[in-house]
């Protein structure tokens, strides 16, 4: 492959809506997420945002639910409601938004009961614990506000 179609593939795949509509849905849900979390914490500094953006899970809005919503709103928009690919596309969507607000979120509080009770154990035993990553999964205002911006987002790459 030259370097010209090489060009011309990456060009195409950014002038995809879809791709598009689904990246920019991820990202400005993410830039979103970082500018709350650094209203609603008390150190404001680069690093802090930059993690916000990329790093860290959970908050508001669901980015994850966004990427999948705009994707989905923009297959239905760009293939029709009543094609394989949309159907696809709003299964997998379907099963990421519940995945976030059930099992990321359950897990979440199981790890923080577990990290409790390692500490307790550790601090009565003398021995030492290493505590598990707790992933916050999300609230459903979250998901519902992560799903209206992607189908937004979605429509704004069909339709302007």
């Amino acid at each position: 492959m030259t370097f010209d179609r090489l060009a011309a593939s990456i060009g195409d795949l950014f002038s995809n809506p879809i791709i598009m509509s689904a990246l920019t849905g991820w990202f400005l849900s993410q830039f979103v997420k970082g500018i709350i979390t650094l209203l609603n914490t008390r150190t404001r500094t680069v690093r802090d945002f930059l993690e916000a953006i990329f790093w860290r899970t959970g908050g508001m809005p669901s980015s994850h639910t966004a990427l999948v919503s705009s994707m989905t709103a923009a297959v239905a928009f760009a293939e029709g409601f009543s094609s394989s690919l949309f159907a696809v596309s709003l299964f997998i969507a379907l099963v990421v938004m519940r995945d976030s607000v059930g099992v990321r979120r359950s897990s979440g509080q199981q790890a923080r009961a577990l990290n409790l009770l390692g500490k307790q154990t550790a601090e009565k035993q003398g021995v030492e614990f290493e505590p598990v990553k707790e992933i916050r999964g999300h609230h459903p205002l979250e998901v519902i506000v992560g799903a209206i911006m992607g189908i937004f987002i979605a429509a704004a790459y069909t339709w302007l």
